[in-house]
């Protein structure tokens, strides 16, 4: 049910701020309520949904313009840190790991704001390249702060869209750390990735 969810927010078919009744997804889906309430507080910990005393559930609202730039006040303090110290301790397996990331990132640029395939494998190769670079920091603090932040990242990426956030001048962005991470060079990496968040925060705020 998690994946079913999850699909219909990545298709459209469920939209940011609309509610979601138990009930009425019980009799959609044809499935029982208990992996839904499951599905739905799993999703509720990634941050695409919220449970509303005396309401339910609902779809997690678009973020504001404050709420983007909030947004990415954290990530600028947060995510060149984890860039620099995953550059420091890069591996070979660490290193094949974000070359696949990178690599699915670039393969759903064409068509991903357009298809929902598409759009899916964009959202999760971005998710992973990321945790990937969180986990290889080797400061389990930093991966913890990183963890509490990617909910309301996943639903930044979610709910902008690709229409939004500029896919085709992320791919490059996402090269450029992959290279200083391929270097062993940590003032690079950090630098790299500060670009690639102020460069998602203009496209998304404009």
């Amino acid at each position: 049910m998690y994946e079913v969810l999850l699909r219909q927010f990545m298709n459209g078919s469920r939209a940011a701020g609309e509610s979601l009744n138990i009930g009425a997804l019980s009799r959609e889906l044809n499935v029982s309520q208990t992996p839904l309430r499951e599905a739905l507080a799993r999703l509720e910990h990634t941050g695409l949904v919220r449970r509303e005393a005396l309401r339910g559930y609902r779809v997690a609202p678009m973020m504001s313009r404050n709420e983007i730039a909030q947004l990415m006040d954290a990530r600028l303090l947060l995510e060149p840190k984890l860039a620099s110290e995953a550059a420091l301790r890069a591996t070979p397996v660490f290193l094949r790991a974000i070359n696949e990331t990178v690599r699915d990132f670039a393969s759903a640029e064409p068509r991903a704001d357009v298809e929902s395939e598409e759009f899916g494998l964009y959202w999760s190769a971005d998710h992973r390249f990321h945790t990937l670079i969180a986990s290889q920091a080797g400061n389990p603090f930093l991966e913890t702060a990183y963890d509490a932040l990617s909910g309301q990242i996943q639903r930044f990426r979610l709910f902008s869209k690709m229409g939004h956030t500029g896919l085709d001048a992320a791919v490059p962005e996402h090269e450029v750390i992959l290279k200083a991470l391929e270097a062993g060079d940590p003032v690079a990496a950090s630098e790299a990735m500060r670009s690639h968040i102020e460069g998602a925060m203009r496209r998304s705020i404009g």
